[in-house]
């Protein structure tokens, strides 16, 4: 039986802001190659890991100096995002005030929008596990 390879993408960021749009841009291409072979049950799924890996290279830029690392790969029922940043406190919710702005949703998006969040101390950072269905 031969085996069948299971697409996977890793790529390293400077840290710095438009690392957060080049980060969305790396994962739109692996998911546009995922879909060639196996296209999302629904459309709404590429667009939630999108979001997702928004939302944890933002908060690596902010909240972690220096370089990150975004690695993608299919499960038989998803998609496995980690994001390795430099710093190596876990995230934590904040609260969210809309009007005064500030931030504070995203980390309860991450948690709203995976099947499973982890954060696993690594390496002098932490890597930050997400599991999303497709």
């Amino acid at each position: 039986m031969a085996s069948v390879e299971i697409p996977s993408r890793t790529t390293s960021f400077a840290g710095e802001p438009q690392s957060v749009t080049a980060a969305r841009i790396d994962a739109d291409e692996f998911l546009y190659g995922l879909a060639q072979a196996s296209p999302p049950t629904t459309p709404e799924h590429w667009d939630d890991i999108l979001l997702v890996v928004t939302e944890l290279a933002a908060n690596a830029v902010q909240f972690a100096p220096g370089p990150f690392d975004l690695s993608m790969r299919r499960t038989f029922d998803g998609v496995h995002v980690t994001l390795h940043d430099t710093n190596p406190t876990p995230p934590a919710p904040r609260s969210f005030h809309p009007r005064t702005g500030g931030g504070g949703v995203g980390w309860h998006l991450i948690h709203a929008l995976c099947d499973q969040v982890s954060v696993v101390p690594e390496g002098g950072g932490k890597d930050v596990h997400v599991f999303l269905p497709w």
